[in-house]
């Protein structure tokens, strides 16, 4: 039985839904007879530049247009297993053969960008001066990557992923005629799980077809695909924008026992966010996309644990005078600053009172715009803030020398705002962060620390 999405390719350029911009012109330039040497298709995957690309090449050389049948005069070329200069010099010394059937050959070459430079400076000798019979039609998704030279020699087409109505639209039409009962929000799951991609959406549609012997529901679909329930990132959101760690806990056990990937779940929340942007959401926005292998549940968490919005951070006023409490090894005369030479000035140890919170990317921030090189060092290095007081544990000695610098250690303390910083060689300090034990109590208990850059050590 023949996969849905292949059935119902369009065959015609009549037939091609959704992309009336690329369509209509095409159309005119095969009714006028003014069809250009080169063609290239810009537009995301799944989007049908390669099907718009067969059907306008049947239609140039008046071909039958079947998926099973093949015309020697059109050749197509994959440019991710073709790259070299040898394979592009191969088509041009064929392309002077003349057609043996249509009026054109037409190359249809997919991935363009995938060429390597000397394969594109090959075919750019072909696309300034192409035989009179040789028509190209290139494809691509990143057309950054194709150059100048190349895209300037070419007719530009660009397609778009088709919106959710002329989607809906579209398979309504299939599921009418494939006599697939689903419900209207079942089906709005699945367009948008297909993304604007009529590919995947008409394979979706075929892959949930048989579900159900009456009507495919939406609690169905989102059983059947492990989709998070919409109560469930609405509740991690609510939770989120408060600072209520037992509810994030509680929802995230429960979306990830059910099934749910973590990486679904933080491309739903995404989406989520992205709906109605806040403030309030905007630092778990820029976590969310880091959630992938290796270990997508320890980066979920700390997407939602590891940010300011679950520990709301209390402004502390600017202390009158500079804190510091040194080192635990402080720098002899003889050792050098391996930054920079220290200062002739003593360091104020006068004592201010603590702050509650400490907002570590904001902290990070600060270091780095008086020293990148010190915030470089700090992003290698294990801390954690207790009491009003930021812990450093440095695993490379050379590191502790840097940060131990007078001069850079100052940078340290003057970046915190009220929160003294002591560099340590204790490690037992870290053995019972806070942070480790909400994520143990997620995950089983078998996160044993968290490393410097925030991922969990197992």
């Amino acid at each position: 039985m023949k996969a849905l999405y292949r059935k119902y390719r369009p065959a015609k350029l009549s037939e091609v839904v959704g992309q009336d911009q690329v369509v209509k012109p095409l159309e005119n330039a095969l009714k006028s007879g003014k069809v250009s040497h080169a063609y290239l298709f810009i537009g995301p995957r799944g989007c049908g530049k390669t099907s718009v690309a067969r059907i306008f090449a049947h239609e140039i050389n008046k071909f039958d247009y079947q998926l099973e049948d093949s015309y020697t005069d059109i050749i197509e070329i994959d440019a991710a297993s073709n790259t070299g200069v040898d394979n592009i010099r191969e088509l041009r010394e064929k392309a002077t053969v003349a057609p043996s059937s249509g009026k054109f050959k037409i190359y249809i070459i997919d991935e363009v960008h995938m060429l390597s430079k000397s394969a594109f400076n090959a075919l750019l000798k072909t696309l300034e001066e192409p035989p009179k019979h040789v028509i190209f039609i290139m494809a691509t998704t990143d057309a950054y990557k194709v150059p100048a030279t190349i895209i300037s020699r070419a007719q530009v087409f660009n397609f778009n992923l088709a919106t959710p109505d002329v989607m809906k639209a579209h398979l309504e039409k299939i599921a009418e005629a494939e006599d697939i009962s689903i419900d209207s929000d079942a089906l709005d799951l699945v367009i948008e799980r297909g993304g604007g991609s009529f590919r995947d959406s008409i394979s979706l549609l075929d892959q949930i077809s048989t579900l159900s012997d009456t009507k495919i529901t939406r609690d169905l679909v989102i059983n059947t695909l492990g989709l998070p329930d919409s109560k469930i990132t609405d509740s991690l959101l609510s939770a989120y924008q408060t600072g209520d760690v037992a509810s994030i806990n509680s929802a995230l056990k429960t979306a990830l026992n059910s099934g749910v990937k973590p990486e679904t779940l933080a491309e739903s929340l995404i989406k989520k966010i992205m709906e109605n942007p806040n403030p309030a959401t905007l630092s778990l926005l820029a976590k969310l996309p880091e959630v992938a292998y290796p270990f997508p549940e320890a980066k979920l968490l700390l997407a939602f644990l590891g940010n300011t919005a679950t520990t709301p951070v209390v402004s502390v006023p600017d202390p009158a005078t500079k804190s510091q409490i040194s080192p635990t090894k402080n720098p002899t005369p003889s050792q050098k600053d391996p930054v920079s030479p220290p200062p002739a000035a003593t360091h104020d140890s006068t004592p201010v009172s603590a702050a509650t919170t400490l907002d570590w990317e904001k902290y990070l921030d600060s270091v780095r715009s008086s020293s990148p090189i010190v915030a470089s060092t700090l992003g290698r290095t294990k801390h954690k803030f207790e009491n009003g007081k930021l812990y450093l544990l440095c695993t490379k000695s050379y590191d502790q020398k840097i940060l131990q610098s007078p001069r850079n250690f100052d940078v340290l303390t003057t970046s915190t705002q009220g929160v003294t910083v002591e560099i340590t060689e204790d490690e037992n300090l870290f053995k019972k962060d806070p942070k480790v034990s909400k994520m143990s109590a997620i995950m089983g208990g078998e996160v044993q620390e968290v490393g410097s850059n925030g991922i969990p050590e197992f």
